[in-house]
């Protein structure tokens, strides 16, 4: 594996340590999009009774991810944190099954990012989750273009 400073950005999102504990993977990228998966496993359960993965690894997901589509839209590795993120928790997944998420990033000031999401279980039609979420670029950032 690469040097985490030097990685290209699909290869830097999976590095970051909480990505790889959480076994996030990498669907696709493109400008201002980003799509990434978080497999089912045990240990990754909130409720034993029901076999349902954790609320806050969908959270993870969902920021990682609209932390990837920030990144890509800015067509450089750049330094960004979450400002705010709002998640509307619509549904539990199905047990036993992973959750796949995809941001875009629709809007970026010198300052700021903004991110909308969706994340799925088996079916993209039938939401886990939905978000919005704002980033803090750094100010070298250029408006979104498209």
């Amino acid at each position: 594996m690469s040097d985490f400073n030097t990685a290209p950005l699909p290869e830097r999102m999976l590095m970051a340590p909480h990505a790889d504990a959480l076994g996030l993977s990498l669907v696709s990228v493109e400008k201002g999009r980003g799509v990434m998966s978080a497999p089912w496993r045990e240990e990754l359960v909130g409720d034993p009774e029901t076999g349902v993965i954790a609320s806050g690894v969908v959270t993870a997901l969902i920021d990682h991810t609209c932390g990837l589509a920030i990144n890509s839209a800015m067509g450089e590795l750049t330094p960004i944190a979450t400002l705010d993120l709002r998640i509307d928790y619509l549904r539990p997944a199905a047990p036993r099954t992973g959750v796949t998420a995809e941001a875009h990033a629709y809007r970026l000031t010198r300052t700021v990012g903004f991110v909308r999401a969706e994340a799925w279980d088996v079916e993209r039609g039938d939401l886990v989750a939905t978000a919005q979420a704002a980033f803090m670029l750094n100010t070298r950032a250029q408006p979104l273009k498209g």
